[in-house]
């Protein structure tokens, strides 16, 4: 099993948009990948310290080939629709899942 991370840091003077991340982008992922598995975390603040990231996104697939296949056909679409949300560099991540 494959996961995503996409991560978002938190930079100041940057914009992210949450609920249009939420509501209109992840959708749009959910629909172009076609991930097993969707999850976003929001950052929350610990003692009026700021998390590092504002926010970061999991995404599950089966394979490396599957995420391949579909990210190649998505990721034009994907990348200028991240301009509506954030100017934000992303950190993306990729891991195979190991279960112990």
């Amino acid at each position: 099993m494959i996961r995503v991370l996409v991560l978002y840091p938190r930079i100041e003077g940057k914009r992210f948009d949450f609920e249009y991340y939420k509501n209109y982008h992840m959708p749009l992922v959910k629909r172009r990948l076609n991930p097993t598995k969707v999850e976003i975390d929001l950052g929350l603040s610990l003692q009026d310290q700021p998390s590092p990231y504002i926010a970061v996104s999991h995404l599950t697939f089966e394979s490396m080939e599957q995420l391949a296949d579909r990210y190649n056909s998505a990721a034009q679409e994907l990348n200028e629709d991240k301009l509506k949300f954030t100017d934000i560099e992303i950190i993306t991540q990729i891991n195979e899942v190991i279960e112990v």
